[in-house]
């Protein structure tokens, strides 16, 4: 990222405080804008926000949220609000097994002190998982060569279709493509274009072991993303906490927006909706009408959400050492050991987050029904929660968590450019080359602010670079 710091008059207002409108106002903040974010709520963070929950009287997230080293805007976003420092990085991905409880470790390894290159770094412990077999190995091997060749973009192939044209195994489906594929992209494989699949094993098995590497906040997300707040601040800029938006009207004679509050109008030169497409759908009927927007309502149609659910459990005894763990042939995917990733909170016990992702049978549960499985099923991983006493649950429902991905939604992705003048999108849903993640989010509040610098004839350069393949990848196109 590069910019330079200038002060200019015209002023910005973005909708929205979650990742892409934090992005976004941050950007323009430091570039010299002064600037406005409107938040519905009380707090920042969006989708990927934290909440004293009622039940418990504890502090949680509405859904355990990660970022990997391929994340380059996210970290990027988190750098300039001091909140890197806040992110705790893991290299291995430790599988288990129900009933035995073996233990399988996927992650780079090294040939004495030396990494192996790229793609190679992964390679020894694939071969020595014991949680696939052989026949397994070989298909997610051969699947794996095949996504080195360049994917067409345009190709209307879902994933499952895919794999079973490459001859994968039910043991490499369920436990590999339908595990890390499906939760990476919060959807069923029917569901998930080829190209996205691709990004996804080429970022986080193959480019480099840097790009693999996950993060996770060792604070609450909202308290992660205070940063935000006091950055715009320093800046002459502001956060307007609980400014429901009604209506954005442009004035045509003063070249500015009024966008209604609840508490009131707020005028602006530029406009930045940071919104998930459906929100946007909602605030584009309050818009004054102009060429396109009947083609930007058409593109929010036919988005769907994907729902991610979560567990919250509190043990009065330790269940495992384990920070997270991926949770094999059953119901519950990942095992998230909060009272270790953060710190902060008394260590009495044991608190874990379990998470279901792409399940819509799982979100139909009642919350008794869900924390029974969810119980039930820890038991199966770790036989030490059979013996403990469960001191308190939330079962936690983010029914709008992402946004599918099947085979040619980038023709509904729209670019940062509006219908409207002086209006540009944000939202993890635009046209990002990212599928429905915080990266994605990120990556689209730098666009819009670099469409705004546009706008006034100003040259900035917001949004970090792809990281760089390591290794043999380097000339793999």
């Amino acid at each position: 990222m590069s910019c330079s710091r200038e002060t200019w008059e015209t002023s910005v207002a973005v909708i929205g405080g979650g990742v892409a409108g934090m992005s976004a106002a941050c950007a323009l903040a430091e570039a010299g804008f002064p600037v406005r974010l409107l938040e519905r709520r009380g707090y920042l963070g969006g989708r990927a926000s934290s909440y004293l929950h009622p039940g418990v009287n504890e502090v949680i997230d509405n859904c355990q949220h990660v970022l990997f080293g391929c994340c380059t805007n996210l970290i990027g976003f988190y750098r300039r609000i001091g909140a890197l420092e806040r992110i705790h990085w893991s290299s291995g991905m430790t599988m288990i097994e129900p009933g035995t409880g073996r233990r399988t470790l996927l992650g780079p390894s090294k040939l004495g002190p030396l990494e192996l290159p790229a793609p190679l770094h992964a390679l020894p412990k694939m071969l020595a998982a014991k949680a696939f077999t052989r026949a397994d190995k070989k298909a997610i091997a051969r699947a794996f060569a095949a996504l080195l060749r360049p994917m067409p973009p345009d190709t209307r192939e879902d994933l499952a279709s895919w794999l079973t044209r490459h001859n994968q195994t039910p043991g490499a489906i369920e436990r590999f493509w339908r595990l890390v594929l499906a939760s990476a992209l919060n959807a069923d494989l029917d569901a998930i274009a080829v190209p996205y699949a691709a990004k996804v094993v080429r970022e986080l098995f193959m480019n480099s072991a840097e790009a693999g590497r996950m993060g996770m906040s060792t604070v609450p997300l909202s308290q992660l993303y205070e940063g935000a707040a006091e950055f715009l601040k320093h800046r002459g800029s502001e956060v307007v906490f609980n400014a429901s938006v009604e209506s954005a009207e442009w004035d045509e004679g003063n070249s500015q927006w009024a966008i209604a509050t609840r508490n009131g109008t707020v005028t602006a030169d530029f406009l930045v909706p940071a919104l998930p497409f459906e929100a946007m759908g909602k605030l584009a009927a309050q818009m004054p009408p102009a060429e396109g927007v009947a083609e930007l309502a058409a593109q929010i149609e036919r988005h769907e959400h994907w729902p991610i659910c979560s567990a919250h459990l509190w043990f009065d005894r330790e269940i495992t050492d384990l920070e997270h763990a991926i949770l094999l042939d059953r119901d519950l995917h990942w095992m998230y050991n909060k009272g270790r990733l953060q710190p902060w909170r008394e260590r009495r016990g044991s608190y874990l987050e379990l998470l279901v992702s792409a399940s819509r049978s799982f979100a139909a549960l009642t919350r008794e029904a869900a924390i029974e499985k969810a119980v039930s099923e820890l038991q199966e991983f770790f036989p030490e929660a059979a013996g403990a006493k469960l001191e308190k649950a939330a079962v936690v429902k983010e029914v709008r968590a992402t946004f599918g991905v099947p085979p040619g939604i980038d023709a509904a992705r729209p670019g940062a450019v509006s219908p409207w003048p002086q209006c540009f999108l944000a939202g993890d849903w635009t046209a990002t080359g990212w599928p429905s993640t915080m990266e994605s989010a990120a990556r689209s509040g730098h666009l819009a602010a670099e469409a705004v610098c546009r706008a006034i004839g100003a040259e900035q350069k917001f949004l970090e670079s792809d990281l760089k393949p390591r290794g043999l990848m380097r000339w793999v196109r």
